[in-house]
């Protein structure tokens, strides 16, 4: 489950890391397009703008306390961030290329997933997780491979245990490359 779909951004309370707050923003500028369309996106955004402004009001306002690692965290949040924003615009070009090609639209494709116009449009954006039918069913239409629907990125802690328990293990043949990490940072 994603902290930061649509559906969940009411229940967080708070940003707690620099990965956090860099999601946050990045969804606070996405929704700023969708709410001149409908207003039901104004109390979410709203919600994200103060937890930014919290965020930053008690990690970025003193120059004197903020740390190396701390630019160093933020650095590598800014870049995961934006990996990420990338795929969905890579993804969202590909399905409109794939749903022009067959003369259909992305209307047409809410009706085959059985969504609504609006929960189409969050799920191409990137504000909501495509359901595994749903990339399963894309797939299958249009010939689009898995790695294109579904973001590989290994979330940063992930990546860090897995990196740790392989060296622990010195009998193992596994090697990694730096992509085998995405934008992982030692």
């Amino acid at each position: 489950m994603d902290r930061f779909s649509i559906q969940n951004i009411q229940k967080l309370t708070s940003l707690s890391s620099e990965l956090d707050y860099e999601k946050a923003s990045s969804l606070f500028l996405k929704l700023r397009v969708l709410e001149k369309e409908d207003e039901s996106y104004k109390p979410i955004r709203n919600h994200l703008r103060k937890m930014i402004t919290d965020y930053e009001q008690n990690n970025w306002s003193d120059d004197n306390s903020i740390s190396d690692n701390q630019i160093k965290e933020s650095d590598l949040a800014e870049v995961l961030v934006q990996a990420e924003n990338e795929f969905v615009q890579k993804r969202k070009e590909l399905i409109k290329e794939k749903l022009k090609v067959a003369g259909l639209n992305q209307n047409d494709l809410a009706k085959i997933l059985g969504h609504r116009k609006g929960y189409m449009s969050e799920l191409i954006n990137g504000l909501r997780p495509f359901s595994k039918e749903d990339v399963v069913v894309i797939n299958r239409l249009f010939m689009i491979n898995l790695e294109d629907l579904i973001p590989t990125f290994i979330k940063q802690d992930r990546a860090f245990h897995i990196k740790k328990t392989l060296k622990a293990m010195s009998y193992s043949k596994i090697r990694l490359s730096k992509k085998d990490f995405d934008l992982q940072l030692s």
